[in-house]
């Protein structure tokens, strides 16, 4: 098991505090391991078992506790015959009716302190949420960046590894089927598969999969090209398939409600404001699209940005499309007080493509760091901008 130091250290502040602790992310990304490890890490602190009550509500014998009131009176009898404070950890939360009522109530009526997780990006966006505004802090967990697919994979050589990253992705479970191409790609279906069904389908009662699963392979197709919801419509019409712009646009938001990819939007450099238009999609994990369209080793420079993304995210940065005038910038990377700028490239073949990049940079008119993303082996960093290998990006620990 690898241990994903890199939220637990996010979590541990909150440890104690009056605070609900939410963990999202897409399902199967690692969130319930995290929950595990949170667990034993309480123990590790001197928490006794018996004050520690963690439950999957996946779980069918779970089912009669899927109901706020239920899972209340549960929970307070067990409070009612411990000593001292509860540690609840509730994975996949969303299961339970009306689960922010109980959570809510738990949290002001026992002494507890609470850890939640969910596959949905709205989880604290409803009606009900609002029960718990200012009362929680919440964490999206992601597959594994590159630093910790290469933490499951000890034995395999970077360059290797990245091979294999940059193809099925960093989906946690792989490593334990020693990412065999044909396991990889069955295990990678069966979890689109179920995102579709489980977090796509059932929870926003859409009628249509077969539609579904065809928008979803074109903006699978499409990653980190530019959004355009008119070009959904007309190929499908082109397929004799009739749909609306909003029915796209219901899709797309669920898509995104379930994490499996995520929309960037543009941001004019000099303005600072965000456009409305020309919006870009990536995915949590590069490996679905490697699973449904098995293209991950064309386009490469597409699914380099969509890794660089993804690094970007984890991190904690805000991360947007750059406009400065007719140029664009892959990425503006913002966290805290500080901004990073970074173009992506497969390969810097000839001195035009290198020029290219730079160019793209050199006139920001500010002193954040500038980063140029290639597969290139030879440094090309030139006037204050430095120009990194993929792996050595994804490993750096200067930004």
């Amino acid at each position: 098991m690898v241990i994903r130091e890199f939220y637990l250290s996010k979590v541990r502040p909150f440890i104690d505090k009056d605070v609900v602790k939410v963990l999202v992310g897409m399902r199967r990304s690692g969130k319930s391991t995290l929950l595990v490890q949170l667990r034993d890490e309480l123990a590790a602190r001197g928490v006794p078992a018996k004050s520690i009550v963690f439950m999957n509500f996946e779980s069918e014998a779970l089912a009669s506790l899927r109901q706020d009131k239920a899972l209340y009176h549960h929970i307070r009898s067990v409070a009612d015959n411990a000593e001292g404070k509860l540690y609840l950890l509730f994975d996949e939360i969303q299961i339970v009716e009306a689960w922010e009522r109980c959570v809510n109530s738990l949290r002001v009526d026992i002494d507890c302190d609470i850890y939640l997780t969910g596959s949905n990006a709205r989880l604290l966006a409803g009606e009900l949420a609002t029960l718990l505004a200012g009362r929680y802090v919440s964490f999206e967990v992601m597959p594994f960046s590159f630093r910790e697919f290469l933490l499951a994979a000890p034995n395999i050589p970077p360059h290797d590894a990245f091979d294999i990253y940059r193809v099925f992705g960093g989906m946690p479970f792989l490593p334990q089927i020693q990412f065999d191409p044909e396991s990889s790609l069955t295990y990678l279906n069966d979890v689109y598969n179920s995102i579709v069904l489980k977090d796509i389908v059932t929870r926003h009662a859409l009628r249509d999969v077969e539609q579904l699963d065809r928008i979803v392979r074109y903006l699978f197709s499409e990653v980190g090209t530019t959004l355009s919801v008119k070009n959904i419509v007309n190929q499908l019409f082109n397929e004799r398939i009739g749909i609306s712009r909003d029915t796209v646009y219901r899709y797309l938001n669920a898509c995104e409600d379930a994490l499996l990819l995520t929309r960037v939007k543009r941001k004019d450099i000099i303005g600072k404001e965000l456009l409305r238009a020309a919006e870009k999609v990536y995915l949590t994990d590069i490996g679905m699209r490697e699973a449904l369209l098995g293209t991950n080793q064309t386009r490469v420079d597409l699914i380099f940005e969509n890794i660089v993304a993804n690094e970007l995210r984890h991190r904690g940065y805000r991360v947007y499309i750059g406009k400065l005038g007719r140029r664009e910038i892959d990425f503006v990377a913002e966290r805290h007080d500080t901004t990073i700028y970074v173009q992506v490239a497969y390969l810097l073949a000839t001195d035009e493509m290198i020029r290219r990049e730079f160019a793209a940079l050199q006139d920001i008119p500010d002193n954040f760091p500038k980063y140029v993303v290639s597969a290139d082996e030879v440094d090309f960093s030139q006037n204050g901008i430095r120009h990194q290998n993929i792996r050595g990006f994804l490993l750096s620990t200067e930004y």
